[in-house]
């Protein structure tokens, strides 16, 4: 009987072990926080259509933070989207902000453009917001939605272009 016991309990916990590690790496590969050093920003948008609290912030297509609160500016009608990143990073003052899509299937999430600046945003600074294209561009072609394709020319094409490339 006494034989039976331990041996449940040595499985017992060897299940336990098991699942501890198990969210450990769930987290991390989720990007689920353990405890790592971060700092909150804020950026200032119109709509934050498409992205909520936990949404990914990416700077070059890497992961370095998440949208941590949403705040509508009684006021300006606003949101306020709050979002911490890696301590280690330094992101230039004159960087900015924009909600992005992963692709035609893929959701949106927050991406930082770096700026050039020798200046660094301290903690709670407020990132410059870039507006969304009402018309993508994948390298220096302008893609038109289908919609528009018929009246689209190409005086406002260029126009568009002039603007983007600012």
């Amino acid at each position: 009987m006494i034989n039976r016991n331990v041996t449940e309990i040595l499985i017992g916990a060897v299940v336990l072990v098991t699942a501890a590690w198990f969210l450990l790496y769930a987290g991390n590969k989720t990007g689920g926080s353990t405890g790592g050093e971060s700092y909150e920003l804020v950026a200032n948008f119109r709509s934050v259509e498409g992205i909520s609290i936990g949404t990914d912030v990416k700077l070059a297509g890497v992961k370095v933070g998440s949208i941590q609160s949403l705040g509508l500016d009684a006021e300006t009608y606003r949101v306020n989207a709050v979002f911490s990143i890696d301590k280690a990073l330094k992101i230039p003052e004159d960087s900015q902000a924009l909600i992005t899509s992963e692709g035609l299937l893929g959701g949106n999430f927050l991406e930082l453009v770096p700026g050039g600046s020798f200046d660094y945003l301290e903690p709670g600074n407020t990132l410059a917001v870039k507006p969304r294209a009402a018309i993508s561009k994948k390298g220096s072609l302008f893609f038109v939605p289908s919609p528009l394709k018929e009246k689209a020319d190409l005086k406002t094409l260029s126009l568009f272009s002039d603007y983007f490339h600012k």
